[in-house]
């Protein structure tokens, strides 16, 4: 027999009223597909070479564009004095100018726009009660980070005004890293959420028909196994944004080999340490392409002991879209990276990580449900 499960040891979220618990579930989600917006955006602003169009940042004025010919010139004249302009663009007229600017303003814009919608909802859920204390915590904390992802946007920028015709892959990556990492986070709150929105009766439902099928070891296993995919997804995903900042995935246009040899030879950049496998375009091509093969493998032994229980048609559809996404990359490097193939796979990525997200977040509810019947 089952007992209550409105225990907040036991079952997260258990403070929250189911009403409250999908109202802010919801939102969560809404501010999932919005971030995956901006990730595209700020894929295809890598894409096109238009991340450093604008060379001040004005967190409120910045959010309105030129809007006048003399404001357009004078915008210009501040991306003339920038390394990319004087060593790669030299000549470049306004109506060109005028394109890269706007993919660059419609990013920012875009981030200022995911942080009202953020804050706005928050502020109105903890003053009219919906939010209890430890989410309020977990929410607030998103918000700060979110925050945070600003300052470091512009740090990144900064990197390329200088000295450099663009920006750091390494402040990229984190720019990117972070970015997922909210994406992930709203999602994973998002699904207890939504789960606890149904209500005690369901999750006790839940809870009989997959504890009748998962051991205690196994379900341990599944565990292990599902959050490490979601690991390695991540890693993949940034380990992809060295690619894009070094813009490796315009050379070595062939698979499986690269230029004739699995192993390149130049492999090995300037430096010293690890900076060494991050610094050559050689290197973070090779990365990545293995990170597909770990990730691929990955999936298989998780398909493969997911078998037999309510996740294994999850895992099914997760394997299924790794290998998906792993056919997409191939297509887009010997296709020399095209805009649209490189959005759609970086979309993929992102897709691929939710799904990841979802089977991990379904593996731990057994345990959470046995713990309740034990006790």
């Amino acid at each position: 027999m089952v007992p209550s499960l409105d225990n907040a040891r036991l079952i997260p979220y258990a403070d929250v009223t189911p009403t409250s618990a999908r109202r802010i579930a919801l939102w969560l989600f809404g501010m999932c597909a919005l971030v995956f917006l901006m990730v595209i955006v700020g894929g295809a602003t890598r894409l096109t070479d238009s991340g450093l169009s604008i060379t001040e940042w004005k967190p409120v004025v910045g959010a309105i564009p030129p809007l006048s010919e003399a404001a357009w010139l004078a915008e210009f004249e501040k991306y003339k004095l920038i390394p990319e302009y004087q060593q790669i663009n030299y000549g470049m007229s306004l109506a060109a100018f005028k394109e890269i600017y706007w993919w660059e303003w419609g990013h920012r814009f875009l981030g200022r726009f995911i942080g009202l919608a953020f804050a706005v909802p928050l502020m109105v859920f903890a003053l009219t009660g919906h939010v209890t204390r430890a989410l309020g915590i977990k929410l607030f904390g998103l918000l700060i980070l979110g925050g945070a992802q600003g300052f470091l946007g512009w740090y990144m920028v900064k990197s390329g005004l200088a000295d450099r015709v663009d920006v750091s892959q390494y402040r990229l990556a984190a720019h990117l890293g972070l970015a997922v990492l909210l994406f992930a986070l709203m999602a994973w709150f998002a699904f207890g959420l939504w789960a606890r929105s149904h209500g005690p009766a369901a999750s006790a439902n839940a809870v009989s028909q997959m504890g009748s099928q998962v051991s205690p070891q196994k379900s341990g296993t599944l565990k292990w196994l599902s959050l490490s995919l979601v690991g390695l997804v991540f890693v993949q995903i940034i380990l992809g944004a060295f690619v894009a900042g070094l813009r490796a995935g315009w050379t070595y246009n062939s698979w499986p080999l690269m230029d004739g040899r699995f192993f390149p030879s130049g492999y090995l950049g300037e430096g010293t340490g690890l900076q060494r496998i991050f610094d050559s375009i050689e290197a973070v091509q090779f990365n990545h392409r293995m990170g597909a093969y770990i990730v691929l493998i990955g999936a298989g032994i998780y398909v493969w002991k997911a078998r037999g229980t309510l996740l294994q048609k999850p895992a099914i559809w997760l394997g299924a879209a790794i290998f998906a996404q792993g056919l997409l990359g191939i297509i887009t490097l010997i296709s020399h990276t095209p805009l649209s193939l490189g959005l759609a796979h970086q979309a993929g990525a992102m897709i691929v990580l939710l799904m990841a997200l979802k089977n991990a977040h379904s593996a731990f509810a057994p345990a959470t449900l046995n713990a309740a019947v034990k006790n």
